[in-house]
């Protein structure tokens, strides 16, 4: 070979060589430029594979289903004893909702509200005769809340305060009608009542009804007359003549009707649940109407409407004798003057009540209707009596 075909030869070889390694070049080139289109299009594709979380920024456990995140509300029915109340209707109110949901008591008294969203909720629980009750609380995710035991009350304690407070507007209207009631239109009976089953007083009537009588004016006229009587005969002589002697006899004469009145017929009937009225008889045989009223001396009806013995009437009359020794001239004090005063006081309420039996319903110019045979007249009826 000679040097011209060996050079051609060289050259020839150099520049496959220059091709192979341009080659290279390109095909490195291009495999370095194709990396990115390779990855990315599995990327790509794996990316839209994955759910995207929704765009209103919801957390992870408030996309929880709403099974995981519900609770209930147990609980039990009782009455005052314990017993379990069957048949109530239990009504779950929730707030911000208008929807109730209601269930009722089993035969064991529990009720259970199930599937329950979390927040604020309010029970209320009602069955036949018995009160209304009610329960609050809040339930939280996942609870299972139990109720305190729900006592439910009768409702018979209201009905008998309602039955108390017209039983008293009752009796206040015979009160006033009783206030009304004068001898000849002059003298106070205001202790007699002619009303067979007259309601009974409460303390206060009692003591309003001692007070009017202690302030009428006919009662301090009478008052006046009796010490006028004492100081012309110089009873008491201790307290001495001229006005300072009258007024001492004054005093201590309406102090006798004051305190008198006030414990027989106001403090010790309040304490003793005792009724201080009078209740007209009018039927029957004169003796048995004289025994009835003389009997009242002893006996009297109680605020229950049954008749008892007459302490109010008996220890008021000794203790009023008794106080009378604190304002009385010293050489009338004493036991003497202390039982002298209470039979005085006695023996005066039998003449009053025979009076009362006989005589002083026909001298009444208005007394209320009055028929023994029937059952409670209508306080507000009356007549006028001959």
């Amino acid at each position: 070979m000679n040097s011209t075909e060996k050079g051609s030869g060289r050259k020839n070889c150099a520049r496959h060589a220059r091709r192979r390694v341009f080659r290279l070049l390109i095909m490195a080139w291009l495999s370095v430029s194709s990396l990115p289109f390779a990855f990315s299009t599995p990327a790509q594709s794996q990316q839209s594979r994955v759910p995207q979380p929704p765009a209103t920024g919801m957390s992870a456990v408030q996309q929880l289903p709403d099974q995981q995140l519900t609770g209930s509300i147990n609980g039990t029915v009782v009455d005052r004893s314990g017993d379990h109340v069957v048949g109530a209707l239990v009504t779950l109110t929730r707030e911000n909702q208008s929807s109730k949901q209601r269930v009722l008591s089993g035969d064991n008294g529990q009720f259970t509200f199930a599937n329950l969203v979390p927040g604020t909720f309010r029970i209320t629980i009602t069955a036949r005769n018995f009160t209304t009750q009610t329960f609050s609380g809040i339930l939280h995710p996942g609870e299972s809340y139990m109720v305190p035991p729900i006592s439910l009350a009768l409702v018979t304690a209201t009905t008998q305060v309602q039955v108390v407070a017209a039983g008293t507007e009752v009796a206040e209207e015979e009160i006033k009608l009783q206030e009304k009631q004068r001898v000849l239109g002059i003298l106070p009976n205001f202790y007699v009542s002619y009303v067979h089953d007259a309601f009974p007083l409460n303390s206060k009537q009692k003591f309003e009804l001692a007070w009017k009588s202690t302030i009428d004016p006919v009662t301090i006229i009478l008052t006046a007359a009796t010490a006028g009587i004492e100081q012309a005969r110089n009873d008491f002589s201790g307290y001495g003549q001229g006005a300072q002697g009258y007024g001492k006899r004054f005093g201590a004469a309406y102090a006798d009707a004051a305190i008198g009145t006030f414990i027989a017929s106001a403090i010790l009937p309040s304490l003793l649940k005792q009724d201080p009225r009078y209740f007209y008889k009018g039927t029957g045989s004169k003796r048995s109407r004289i025994l009835y009223a003389i009997a009242n001396l002893a006996v009297c009806k109680g605020d229950n409407k049954r008749w008892q013995p007459n302490y109010s009437n008996i220890l008021g009359s000794l203790a009023a004798g008794g106080i009378s020794n604190l304002y009385y001239p010293a050489k009338d004090r004493g036991a003497t003057l202390t039982f002298e005063n209470a039979f005085i006081g006695i023996g005066a309420g039998a003449v009053v009540n025979l009076a009362q039996e006989f005589v002083l319903r026909r001298l009444t110019p208005k007394v209320p209707d009055y028929d023994p045979a029937q059952s409670r007249q209508s306080p507000d009826r009356s007549k006028d009596v001959p």
